[in-house]
């Protein structure tokens, strides 16, 4: 088992002498995404990097586009990473075994962010935001998804379905066209006082606690907090695997479900690294380790072409 290589934009641009050489390796793959994949002095040293931790069967890297300041913060940033979609669908660009993504969960923190009214006190409709407030919840006999706008989440489903269409877009109008694109579902935090390091996750408007000020802010009860962060994130893994699931609209897409791996919680209340978490949002080595070690599996049976049975006898590649 060898390690992910991981090599920048850059390192691709110097001189022929000290450039990697991608025929080297047997898979080679591109990668876009948030501060799951940043390359960040911090998340690097901790350990914290998702792609730092993925081990391969066979020889395999992947050229980094996330960087090391502000990781990519919202899907539709992607056209502003010039590298990415050049190294994505240039007729000049290499091609790539499969794509990694880490896309989507800063749009769902952000979504969640969002208050019920606006700086001048006007009301923010709940097809713009994820969280009701206090007047707006429904009956206890919904549970938690009484504080959960089903508006807001048609919006953020409709926007992450167009923006990943696109992905697919650009990926098919360059020389990878087809080539499969690997996403994961991220895990469930803790809301609680964890922020990151200063300047670590200046993406998300604030180096944290993310979650956290904003269950506050809706007056949520704090027993309910970890149950409203499980809400959120398993419909997230339910709509990229639906997505998945769409071959029509979505081909090529492959997506595993982070959510199943089994990770150590973060406590309630902490506000430094616990668990598998290195702060609220953010997993740490073992946490990394966790997720990525059943990735890189999940990922190399697709490249490999590997066919899986899946219940009901049903087999896919």
């Amino acid at each position: 088992m060898d390690h992910l290589a991981c090599f920048t934009p850059k390192d691709l641009n110097t001189s022929s002498a000290s450039a990697p050489d991608l025929a080297a390796y047997r898979w080679r793959l591109l990668a876009q995404g948030d501060s799951w994949f940043s390359t960040a002095t911090a998340k690097l040293d901790a350990h914290a990097n998702l792609l730092q931790e993925m081990y391969f069967k066979q020889p395999t890297c992947a050229v980094n586009c996330a960087g090391s300041g502000e990781a990519l913060s919202h899907m539709v940033d992607l056209e502003s990473a010039p590298d990415f979609v050049r190294l994505l669908s240039a007729a000049d660009a290499p091609v790539w075994d499969g794509v990694l993504l880490s896309v989507g969960g800063n749009d769902l923190i952000s979504a969640a962010q969002t208050p019920a009214h606006t700086p001048d006190g006007a009301d923010v409709p709940l097809h713009l935001r994820l969280l009701r407030r206090q007047t707006e919840w429904g009956p206890p006999s919904a549970g938690v998804a009484r504080y959960f706008s089903e508006p807001g989440w048609a919006t953020y489903s409709e926007y992450l379905r167009t923006n990943v269409r696109h992905l697919l877009t650009l990926r098919d109008q360059g020389p990878s066209s087809g080539k499969p694109v690997f996403m994961h579902c991220y895990a469930v935090p803790m809301p609680r006082p964890a922020g990151a390091e200063a300047n670590a996750n200046s993406e998300l408007g604030a180096s944290g606690p993310w979650l956290y000020p904003a269950l506050k802010a809706c007056a949520l009860p704090s027993a309910d907090w970890a149950a409203v962060s499980r809400l959120m994130v398993f419909h997230l893994a339910l709509l990229l695997k639906s997505m998945a699931a769409d071959k029509e609209q979505f081909p090529g897409l492959h997506v595993f479900d982070s959510t199943a791996v089994p990770l150590a919680p973060a406590t309630a209340g902490t506000s430094g690294s616990s668990g598998d978490w290195h702060n609220e949002i953010h997993l740490n080595h073992s946490g990394c380790l966790k997720i990525a070690r059943a990735w890189s599996e999940s990922i190399e049976r697709v490249l490999s072409g590997e066919v899986l049975v899946v219940p009901g006898g049903k087999r896919r590649s």
